[in-house]
């Protein structure tokens, strides 16, 4: 009877799901190499090529300037954008300071405030453009780690981390967070509303050598209710940079000039 026991025990303990596996990095630990594997770890620029498309048919274009430098007091990015494309929207600017947004019109002159929960095109979000440390803004909590399939159909163990906004000005109230285990990079996310309501799901892929480092240089987002809607957000032209401290003030966006 022994013996059957511990048996029992041995295949029961190779039988066990991930997600009983003693985890090698907490929740918070596991989010902070994720977003290193996003961002850069000194100043830097690249141009972001927005398509949004219905039913596979692209619909709308737009191309930006991402000018990103982190703040050595919060931990938090500061971003600066500049719109290329199209025409009509061309030189106006965008502003991420702390947890302010602005927007600056070079036609009125005037800056106004903005929501990062306000779209920008398609699926993605004023939010989406602007470059965040996750783990300054959420609270994580390991869920479990399962195999999911990813954007171009492999199967990846993935830590899931269940993520709970830390205050009511990011862009989502709760994020589930999908990151590989054997390298941390971002696979998947679920985005969602203070009420609980899925608002889009977002793909990590295209993951290319860039400054040091393999990152996504394209995320797929599709629309929480319709998966005909996606919005395609392309990164490239990736370069270190010094970036001056007065870009990241409201009242120099007036006399911004670009490079």
């Amino acid at each position: 009877m022994k013996r059957l026991l511990i048996t029992i025990m041995i295949v029961i303990a190779f039988h066990l799901p991930a997600a009983y596996s003693e985890p090698d990095k907490t929740a918070d630990e596991i989010l902070v190499l994720a977003d290193a594997v996003r961002n850069p770890d000194k100043p830097f620029s690249l141009t972001v090529n927005l398509v949004e498309y219905r039913e596979g048919r692209a619909q709308d274009k737009m191309l930006l300037s991402a000018y990103s430098k982190e703040d050595q007091n919060s931990g938090q990015y500061r971003s600066l954008i500049r719109f290329i494309e199209p025409l009509r929207d061309e030189n106006k600017l965008m502003l991420k300071n702390g947890n302010n947004l602005w927007f600056f019109d070079p036609a009125s002159k005037s800056s106004v405030r903005l929501s990062p929960q306000q779209r920008l095109m398609g699926q993605a979000s004023n939010g989406d453009v602007v470059t965040v440390n996750l783990h300054k803004d959420y609270k994580a909590t390991l869920d479990i780690e399962e195999t999911i399939t990813d954007a171009d159909r492999r199967q990846l163990l993935c830590y899931k981390l269940g993520m709970q906004a830390l205050n009511d000005t990011v862009t989502y109230h709760r994020i589930e967070y999908w990151v590989e285990k054997e390298n941390y990079q971002p696979v998947k996310g679920k985005f969602y509303s203070e009420s609980d309501r899925l608002l889009k799901i977002a793909y990590f892929r295209g993951y290319q050598e860039q400054l040091g480092k393999k990152r996504p240089t394209e995320v797929v987002i599709i629309d929480g209710v319709n998966s005909k809607l996606v919005t395609k957000m392309n990164y490239s032209n990736y370069q270190y940079r010094e970036i001056p401290e007065e870009w990241f003030q409201k009242e120099y966006l007036p006399r911004f000039k670009g490079e």
